[in-house]
């Protein structure tokens, strides 16, 4: 939001306030309390009629410093509020004659007691940001209503990335951000995912602790600070020093929570009904038994919309008149080892069973003058659950149950963006403030149902906030079935990544309209090489072979070759679960010191060790950026030693993949599922191992509660692999990529071929 008419001028009918200076600093138990007026004090007669702010900084886990400027503390103030784990932090405040400097840990904000007003903040000693003249103000708008702002300044060469998952351009500087979740698909500045925190390039982030309304003006009203701006009497913002992206995703993550860790079956191939198509038992067992047929490894069936009748979304009724036994076809679908899933929303329709039971109990959202508010908007008079009533919550619950017992395993969370302003909550909450929050939870009673009674909970969620990152997967939304959708959708997870969101999807094929082959199969690659994989439709099927035979190979390549990364990937989702760390990353994630990983936004890291670069085109041609380093094909074919940008054709069963040097990387006996022990017959590939390396590799099994370790050293031309542990019945082997290999003292006919491990656990060889 904008507040000013270019540098000079204030908006006409605006009057804008800022602080003069430090005028008072007092600490008490670890928080620093300023005094600011709006002009310097010179004499007594100066303190009065003077507007001042107020700001508190505090310190809820260390390398974090909290800021909250305040003008009025009478203002209303109604939840609902961000969950913050806060950590007893002694903070150290020092004061000199110019100064207050306030610390946690690593990072430290100085506060300079003279005029004009400045706070600049420091990691490690490093220059990181600062609050500057004018960057705080306090504004009344032409309607009276007011607002406070913070600026924060940008160095040359700053870059700006995150605030949820955007579909606009990765990075961030010039554009207006609004957080404000809508239901506007993948092609506008609109979002499902809002989420008020971004990290830059210089070694820190910022989050806004403030689940209602936040605006960004990204260097685009003022072109060297990042504005945010909230309506009301008072802002607080939190300063996270990293340096390192991970680092900062990892305190961000400890302050707003961790994904939970999704069930290992869940990373394999799902498949829907899609939206608005026509199906029923027989379509159903005739899809999953046309990908049986034609070897396709499938790991879980959904049901979208129509498992219900229409008009009645959602009453969690099944349609009987289309599916006579819906037990006897869950049983049939499990019996195949397949999954299933279920398509919900927290909307009730008026001609729904339940709509009585929610109104007559209060359950659901009304206006101030005690009607039910409803809309005809997706569901005819449909109204919207509270989930701030404990009540209906635990009504809307006792809805899902009957289907878990049925025997579905998880459930498809969609909607949850429309949340109307002018209600009022049984709890009181600031509707407003409740629009965004409302995802939150939604999403976190259905997760904590999940947990409840099948033990390691999964959904497949739409809407989200800050926090939300706490119940996986989120996926991306309504996009188009072409090249540009499938570059927006990859541009909006990347993003979402630099929010804490460990878990992401898309709809492989694009959602609306009917993909043509080149970009069905271009984006089956890239589906298959996410977090967690879905083939999804709007008005049309999904399977492979309704769009033509080569889908079906191409299909089957990705989904075997995900499988066999599984022992890879779910260490990966481990250190999501633990450490808030993305399984998906942006290259700058992983190469922040690389100017040349700045702005990829069409390439990423799968864990830490192996790049993908999706085709965007009908070509086949790819275009991306190996960072510095030796770099080797995921087949092993090749090495290349970046930095380097390769521009080369790539036929649909294949796409840019490479290990980075360094990489032990595991690899799994089962091509077929997602959910095996990992640990038995799994393959150790080398890749580049450099003289010196000492590490040690965990592998689990698919309950992640049972590992073995594997010590890898080299020394010189020699490589041993220690195993550690007892686990007698798992087999292993070890592959050696990107060199000629002789392998000595023990027996193998090829160079590059699987080494079997002699009897006992260690294993000796030399390289040449």
């Amino acid at each position: 939001m904008k507040f000013t008419d270019g540098y000079w001028l204030k908006r006409e009918g605006y009057n804008i306030v800022h602080p003069a200076h430090a005028y008072e600093t007092r600490d008490s138990e670890g928080m620093l309390s300023v005094l600011a007026p709006v002009k310097k004090i010179n004499e007594r007669s100066d303190v009065l009629n003077l507007p001042a702010m107020n700001l508190y900084f505090t310190s809820p886990q260390e390398d974090v410093i909290s800021v909250k400027i305040e003008h009025f503390k009478g203002a209303l103030k109604k939840g609902p509020y961000f969950e913050i784990d806060k950590k007893d932090v002694k903070a150290v405040i020092n004061k000199t004659e110019k100064e207050t400097i306030y610390t946690s840990g690593k990072l430290s904000a100085k506060i300079s007691h003279d005029s004009p007003w400045s706070v600049k903040f420091f990691g490690d000693g490093k220059y990181l940001t600062s609050s500057a003249d004018k960057s705080v103000g306090y504004v009344i708008d032409p309607n009276e209503k007011t607002f406070v702002h913070e600026q924060l300044t940008l160095k040359v060469g700053e870059l700006v990335y995150g605030m949820g998952e955007r579909f606009s351009a990765f990075v961030k500087n010039g554009q207006v951000v609004d957080i404000w979740n809508k239901d506007g698909g993948t092609s506008s500045e609109q979002t499902y995912k809002n989420v008020p925190f971004y990290m830059t390039n210089n070694g820190y982030g910022v989050f806004v602790n403030e689940p209602g309304p936040v605006s960004f003006e990204v260097a685009s009203e003022k072109v060297s600070r990042v504005q945010m701006s909230v309506p009301g009497e008072s802002l607080e913002y939190m300063i996270i020093y990293g340096p390192t992206p991970a680092e900062i995703i990892k305190k961000y993550t400890a302050l707003t929570g961790r994904p939970s860790l999704p069930p290992s079956w869940s990373f394999g191939l799902w498949l829907t009904t899609s939206f608005t198509t026509s199906y029923d038992a027989e379509t159903v067992m005739g899809f999953i038994n046309g990908m049986e047929e034609r070897h396709l490894p499938l790991h879980v069936f959904h049901f979208d919309c129509f498992w219900m009748k229409g008009f009645r979304w959602c009453d969690f009724k099944w349609d009987c008149d289309t599916f006579s036994d819906i037990k006897a076809l869950i049983d049939e679908i499990h019996k195949k080892g397949i999954k299933v899933c279920f398509w919900i929303n927290p909307y009730i329709a008026q001609n729904g069973e339940i709509f009585s039971e929610a109104l007559n109990n209060g359950y659901l959202l009304h206006k101030p003058d005690g009607s039910v508010w409803q809309t005809d908007l997706w569901q005819a008079g449909m109204g919207i659950v509270d989930f701030t009533n404990p009540e209906a919550t635990k009504w809307y619950l006792s809805k899902l149950e009957p289907l878990l017992d049925l025997g579905v395993d998880c459930f498809k969370t969609d909607f949850g963006e429309r949340i109307p302003v002018d209600v009022v909550y049984s709890d009181g909450s600031d509707p407003v403030k409740m629009h965004n929050y409302y995802s939150y939870l939604y999403n976190e009673a259905v997760n904590g149902l999940l947990k409840d009674k099948k033990g390691n909970p999964i959904l497949y969620a739409r809407s989200a906030t800050a926090g939300c990152q706490k119940f996986p997967v989120h996926w991306g939304g309504d996009c188009f079935s072409d090249f540009e959708s499938m570059a927006e959708s990859l541009r909006g997870g990347l993003s979402l990544s630099l929010c804490g969101f460990g878990f992401w999807s898309h709809d492989i094929g694009g959602f609306e309209g009917n993909p043509d082959p080149d970009v069905f199969k271009r984006w089956i690659a890239f589906g298959l090489m996410s977090s967690h994989s879905r083939l999804h439709g709007s008005s049309s099927y999904r399977v492979p072979w309704l769009i033509d035979e080569e889908s079906v190979d191409v299909l089957r390549h990705f989904t075997n070759l995900k499988c066999r990364l599984m022992p890879y990937l779910f260490r990966m989702a481990l250190l999501a679960s633990t450490d808030g760390i993305p399984v998906m990353r942006p290259m700058m994630f992983e190469f922040p010191d690389d100017p040349g990983c700045y702005y990829l936004d069409r390439q990423y890291m799968i864990g830490d060790s192996v790049l993908v670069s999706p085709v965007f085109n009908k070509e086949g041609l790819s275009e991306f950026y190996l960072p510095p380093g030796r770099w080797t094909e995921l087949t092993g074919t090749r090495t290349i030693v970046g930095p380097v940008w390769i521009r080369e054709k790539y036929d649909f069963m294949s796409m840019p993949l490479f290990v980075k040097e360094g990489t032990v990387l595991a690899t799994g006996s089962d091509e077929t599922l997602p959910d095996y022990d990992y640990r038995d017959g799994v393959t150790l590939e080398l890749y580049e191992i450099p003289d010196g390396y000492n590490k040690t590799v965990s592998i689990v099994n698919q309950e992640a509660d049972k590992e073995i370790l594997f010590k890898i050293n080299r020394n010189g031309q020699a490589i041993s692999i220690e195993r550690i542990g007892s686990i007698e019945d798992c087999s292993w082997s070890v592959l050696t990529v990107g060199k000629k290999v002789e392998i000595k003292n023990i027996t193998s006919e090829s160079s590059r071929g699987s080494i079997i491990s002699p009897e006992g656990n260690t294993l000796k060889f030399d390289i040449e």
